[in-house]
């Protein structure tokens, strides 16, 4: 079963992906910076992970050297990878 795209006006509230494929010579920098504004944009209780997928599938296609596309796969990535140490207590708890 697929799981239905998410609307981008949700994925994108204040467009800052889309505009960021569109800024010609953009650099990894700028795009981190551009991402972490557009994370902290998103409305509570709005999947990023999901949220990132939708913006590849809208603006990513073709685009797969850009460094938007490049900063958007590592979020992916890092989201999806095992979670670190926790600290305090609770990482020193046994299980």
């Amino acid at each position: 079963m697929a799981c239905a795209m998410m609307d981008l006006a949700l994925a994108d509230p204040k467009g800052l992906i889309r505009e960021s494929y569109r800024i010609e010579g953009i650099t990894a920098p700028e795009c981190r910076s551009i991402f972490l504004d557009w994370a902290l944009s998103l409305a509570v209780g709005v999947d990023a992970q999901a949220a990132m997928r939708a913006v590849l599938a809208a603006y990513g296609t073709g685009m797969e050297v850009h460094p938007m596309t490049v900063v958007l796969c590592e979020g992916l990535a890092a989201a999806a990878g095992p979670r670190g140490r926790r600290g305090g207590w609770a990482g020193r708890a046994r299980r």
